[in-house]
């Protein structure tokens, strides 16, 4: 069985043959114990990371066990998609003795190496994980994990095993296609800068493409990096119109900045939807109490959390089962913002 093959878990001695010193030296580098040149802990560490290693914090008798913990790690705990996601994980859990431990990324490559690093130390009963981009040294340690492992959100791409979520690029083309049916032809795009949130770029391709086809663009789009939601929204909203009177609708990358936007209108006496439509993305509850219900799209987060512990549930009680990829079809709520045909 070869060291690429996900159900073998590596071992020093695989870092030792492909760094091509001893096991003691691979221990004493990995444990940071002991005096080792900088040339032979720098060739250590590649090698350990090309392959995906990660030390295992069980000592003794334990060490080929694993704990009942199941890493879950997010990119945002004030993104108000993640505690629901959570509540789902939690409730199926709940009663199978395994236990979700949370690691936050905050959407940085670098913290999810560490946060993925540290929880697949503690040998977990599996991970979840959300996202299907990852670097390449996250992307190694995943192969080489050998727990059951499960990316959430998103099915836009290659998991490394299980995977549930939407289409991304699918929603924003529905989005887009129940706009342009709306009758809206100038239409403008507001987001946060997106490097690393991957999903919101992959709805704004699909929106775009779904334009394209309707002969349409964007005639404007503005970006927003950190701070509050709501104001955010207000404030880019105001320099759109500003910018390009001519906009008759306003598309926003999730809700929260959707509803500053949808505040910012109403307090300035625009006729939402006939003049300016609007809609976002998350379905989030606490938007109900808007004085207008925003259009969007429920992104399944609750189900999507469910059925990602299920998985895990299923293949700790029989590690035979397989890997699976769920899709979830969200659903398009048009609420007061989009004009009616």
């Amino acid at each position: 069985m070869g060291s690429d093959d996900p159900r073998r878990t590596l071992t020093l001695r695989d870092v030792s043959e492909a760094s091509g010193v001893s096991e003691m030296t691979v221990s004493r580098v990995l444990r940071q114990r002991g005096d080792v040149s900088d040339a032979t802990r720098e060739r250590v560490l590649k090698a350990a990371r090309e392959l995906g290693y990660v030390p295992n914090k069980i000592a003794g008798a334990l060490a080929s066990q694993r704990v009942n913990l199941v890493g879950v790690v997010i990119p945002s705990l004030s993104n108000m998609v993640f505690p629901e996601v959570m509540t789902g994980i939690s409730a199926v859990l709940e009663n199978t003795g395994l236990q979700p431990v949370v690691g936050v990324t905050n959407y940085l490559p670098e913290r999810e190496e560490k946060t993925v690093y540290e929880m697949l130390s503690w040998r977990p009963s599996g991970l979840i994980l959300a996202g299907l981009e990852h670097s390449a040294a996250s992307r190694a340690m995943l192969r080489q994990a050998g727990v059951p492992l499960v990316e959430i959100m998103d099915i836009d791409g290659q998991p490394v095993d299980s995977a549930v979520g939407i289409s991304h690029r699918r929603a924003g083309r529905q989005m887009a296609e129940a706009i342009v049916a709306s009758g809206y032809r100038n239409i403008a795009f507001m987001g946060t800068q997106m490097p690393n949130d991957f999903r919101a770029k992959k709805r704004l391709e699909g929106f775009e493409e779904a334009l394209r086809r309707a002969g349409l663009a964007l005639v404007d789009r503005e970006y927003y990096d950190g701070g509050s939601a709501l104001l955010k929204g207000r404030e880019m909203t105001a320099a759109v119109l500003r910018r390009s009177p001519q906009v008759d609708f306003l598309y926003y990358s999730n809700d929260m900045i959707g509803a500053g936007g949808l505040l910012y209108c109403l307090d300035q006496g625009i006729d939402v939807p006939g003049r300016v439509g609007l809609a976002g993305f998350n379905g989030v509850e606490l938007l109900d109490g808007l004085p207008r219900r925003l259009a969007t799209m429920d992104a399944c987060r609750l189900e999507i959390g469910t059925k990602a512990a299920q998985i895990i549930a299923a293949r700790n009680a029989d590690p035979e089962l397989g890997p699976e990829v769920i899709e979830l079809f969200p659903t398009l709520q048009p609420g007061d913002t989009i004009r009616q045909r």
